[in-house]
């Protein structure tokens, strides 16, 4: 038991700590595709620093519920952390529904953030939580209907057992439904990461935003962690596909050796998958918001087309 808390909290300090070095790539990367320098790869964590050192100024029409939501969401967001294998196959806990498990924790943060974003009476707040609660009905589906049409092959929403289950049966990284649901998630994971198409995390103009819209009226520590745990959610996201798709080089036991090559392989896929992701928001222009759902709508008819290849097969 002392062993799986080590763990677990090792585990926790990593994804805590890697999540704005992921954040860097991806802006260097979108910098060097646009011909431009751009910041450092370790300018997220000055941000963070200097958003740690400033005191919070908060609108007079905020009540306590403006305080606690940063905290909130910061933690759900990392007790998600704490169910998803990164570098080795149970790093974890793990027990039956703990892909639900994470699905609601993502979604109390996004609960929190929207209600807050009232909180103030601004209305670039109430834009962005309208944007982004109406888009979420659609994006939480569809991400569980992407994660189910790849689970059906292991019978479980563990992801312990999932992962296992990949490495000891390779085969079915060549079956039909496995390329459509890596499609599927490919679009889910491009929105609920608020990246272009579907959201511009580098504005702030009142028609294009919708997660930054309903940052507005934080700063300081507050806008501090916010924006922390917006990148340890999308590292989290990250580790989700890495685990569905690309699971190979996880450590299933307690080598050391073994542990740092996972490790490695681990950072190695994040980065790839931040690169990829930069590449596709260099290459595409974002799109109007009413054909968000059309996107998200085809994401959840490719996984029901994997769902259906995989049952009736």
């Amino acid at each position: 038991m002392g062993w799986t808390i080590a763990r677990v909290l090792l585990q926790t300090v990593i994804i805590v700590c890697i999540a704005p070095f992921i954040q860097g790539i991806i802006k260097k990367t979108k910098a060097r595709l646009q011909n431009r320098i751009g910041p450092s790869i370790f300018q997220p964590y000055y941000d963070l620093v200097k958003y740690m050192k400033k005191d919070a100024v908060l609108s007079s029409n905020s009540s306590w519920l403006t305080i606690i939501t940063p905290y909130i969401v910061f933690t759900s967001i990392v007790t998600a952390g704490i169910f998803i294998p990164t570098y080795m196959a149970s790093a974890g806990f793990s027990f039956m529904g703990d892909i639900i498990l994470i699905i609601y924790l993502f979604g109390v943060a996004r609960f929190f953030t929207a209600l807050t974003a009232l909180d103030a009476g601004g209305a670039f707040g109430g834009m962005g939580s309208s944007r982004e609660m109406a888009i979420s009905a659609i994006t939480e589906p569809a991400l569980l209907l992407a994660m189910f049409a790849v689970l059906l092959s292991s019978g479980t929403t563990k992801l312990q057992t999932l992962i296992l289950s990949f490495l000891n049966h390779g085969t079915i990284w060549f079956h039909p439904s496995y390329g459509i649901a890596f499609l599927a998630m490919i679009i889910v994971l491009i929105s609920e990461t608020g990246r272009i198409p579907v959201d511009n995390p580098d504005t702030h103009l009142e028609l294009t935003m919708i997660h930054e819209g309903m940052l507005l009226e934080y700063s300081g520590r507050y806008l501090g962690l916010m924006l922390w745990a917006s990148q340890i959610k999308q590292v989290l996201l990250f580790s989700l596909f890495i685990n569905l798709f690309f699971p190979w080089g996880i450590a299933v036991d307690g080598n050391i050796a073994a542990l740092f090559v996972s490790f490695l392989c681990y950072v190695l896929k994040l980065a790839l998958l931040g690169i990829l992701l930069a590449f596709i928001e260099t290459m595409y222009a974002k799109i109007r918001l009413f054909k968000v759902p059309r996107l998200l709508g085809a994401s959840m008819f490719l996984s029901l087309i994997a769902i259906l290849i995989r049952v009736f097969e």
